[in-house]
């Protein structure tokens, strides 16, 4: 009886990772290996069929760390997480560097960032700016921080000064892992994404692990993560996460996400987090006021009440007011053209302070 050769994974297919599971195991199990290969290298412990099995570690949910108790729960309030990674995306042009960088003034200062939200967490700040040269990014960030009221000398903002920075590659992942850890920052921006890496964004299997890298920078050195992203060409009517370049990860990636948008000749900030209330449309204007240049939010001024026109409940009393009989509930719904259903209610409110009677053949209003 010819015996069955034992299994053996070609070593092209080695799982050092382990990641291989058992249905990975029985289906290598059924392919005999090729004729004239050697094959040496053996199934890892957590995959053997007679390894012993290890549970996952637990803990009930009233263990997991509260928030508040663990330290703030917003970087900046409103505006971005306090250990968040996201995106901030938009139009060429539409501000994404001018945003990035208010951010990392106001968590190097303290600062009111956009002069609006309240930074809530403070601590150096890590910058890798491509596509500017460093003239222009000293420019920008002296204009954010007169703008700001806040001492440029003293920001505690550290530029990498390198030409080329490729995520994909592993040499260049452990040398931005040995700066993150060297100096701790609070926050990391990278700008914009697409100088960082050559993979195609399109590819959500080429685009995970350069993403799965940066969350795990987060975990561990426990810093805010920014990268600032385009938007696609003709996307303007999608939603700001919809709207990316490449593939639908980014979106999902981000805790909190920042969409920079122009309507028609106004500039709007759209704010979107994982785990608390988004914000539409804040207008925002880049403001310059030498040698102040730097995006400001546009604060609206409270609405007043309309008094121009009346209110339900007073075109119902106009109505009853101005009949010589009792006008049935059919009659007034007719008259002010509102659903039965809130006709009903503002004539209970009516008939319950007084203002109206009701009779066999409908309503009148009382004198």
């Amino acid at each position: 009886m010819k015996q069955r050769p034992s299994l053996r994974i070609p070593a092209s297919r080695a799982c050092a990772d382990k990641q291989l599971d058992l249905f990975d195991v029985e289906r290598l199990r059924r392919q005999d290996p090729a004729p004239g290969i050697e094959t040496s290298v053996k199934p890892p412990d957590a995959i053997r069929l007679n390894a012993p099995m290890t549970s996952l570690p637990t803990i009930r949910a009233a263990q997991l760390t509260d928030m508040q108790a663990d330290g703030p729960v917003w970087m900046i309030e409103g505006l971005w997480g306090a250990e968040a990674v996201g995106i901030i995306g938009g139009e060429p042009k539409s501000g994404k560097t001018f945003l990035a960088l208010d951010l990392a003034v106001a968590v190097a200062t303290g600062a009111p960032c956009l002069r609006h939200f309240p930074t809530r967490r403070i601590g150096a700040v890590l910058l890798y700016v491509a596509e500017d040269s460093y003239a222009i990014l000293r420019q920008r960030l002296q204009g954010i921080a007169a703008a700001a009221g806040v001492d440029f000398e003293t920001l505690d903002i550290h530029i990498i000064c390198v030409p080329t920075l490729r995520l994909d590659r592993a040499d260049h992942q452990r040398a931005l892992r040995a700066t993150v850890a060297r100096l701790r920052p609070a926050l990391l921006s990278l700008d914009p994404l697409v100088r960082l890496h050559a993979i195609d964004e399109n590819v959500a299997a080429a685009v995970a692990p350069l993403l799965a890298y940066l969350r795990a920078l987060q975990r561990e050195f426990h810093t805010g993560v920014v990268l600032v992203h385009h938007a696609r060409k003709g996307a303007a009517h999608e939603r700001g996460g919809q709207a990316l370049r490449g593939s639908s990860d980014l979106h999902a990636f981000g805790d909190s996400n920042l969409y920079l948008r122009r309507h028609a000749k106004g500039l709007y900030l759209d704010i979107e987090h994982r785990a608390a209330p988004s914000t539409d449309k804040l207008p925002l204007v880049l403001v310059s006021n030498p040698p102040a240049l730097a995006l400001e939010v546009v604060e609206q001024p409270p609405r007043s009440p309309d008094h121009s026109q009346p209110s339900s409940l007073e075109r119902i009393e106009e109505v009853l007011a101005a009949a010589t009989e009792p006008v049935t509930q059919r009659q007034l719904r007719q008259a002010v053209h509102m659903r039965a259903s809130h006709v009903a209610d503002i004539l209970v409110q009516l008939v319950a302070s007084g203002r109206v009677s009701r009779c066999a053949d409908g309503y009148r209003l009382n004198s």
